[in-house]
């Protein structure tokens, strides 16, 4: 009796811890994991910028290029048609497709100006502080359009 009883709890956890994840190789996951990698690698530049973290110029130029790849990536990850599930992104991703990929090449735009100026030497603010302003720029006004919170 208390082998069938541990077996039905088990399973019924297995089952529980299924349920609400995203499936890492659904367009909707493999998006937002490149999301969380442009996040990550975005706060750590504007961290040695703003000197939360101690600024390294080669680390930043090497953060400014695979943000530079990283922002390429996401836009394939969108389907023509809006999947089920959970999505921070708005109706407007698909209903405005054309100014969500303006949006897009935008930011690319902005990471590739990144990474010219990361690579002028000595490093500066003055260079560097622009540029990533610009990126940030793009990020949030394509959040504010397109971004369900």
């Amino acid at each position: 009796m208390t082998l069938k009883i541990l077996s039905v709890v088990l399973l019924a956890c297995l089952t529980l811890s299924a349920c609400g994840g995203v499936d890492p190789n659904s367009p909707l996951g493999q998006r937002k994991a490149i999301f969380k990698q442009m996040l990550k690698t975005g706060e750590e530049l504007g961290g040695m910028l703003r000197g939360r973290i101690p600024f390294d110029g080669p680390r930043f130029t090497d953060g400014a290029v695979k943000l530079d790849a990283l922002s390429h990536e996401p836009w394939k990850h969108f389907p023509q048609v809006r999947e089920d599930g959970k999505t921070s992104a708005k109706d407007d991703v698909w209903q405005q497709q054309a100014r969500f990929q303006d949006m897009a090449r935008t930011l690319e735009a902005a990471t590739g100006e990144l990474v010219i100026a990361s690579q002028v030497q000595p490093y500066k603010a003055s260079n560097l502080g622009p540029a990533v302003q610009k990126v940030e720029d793009a990020c949030s006004a394509c959040h504010k359009q397109f971004r369900d919170h």
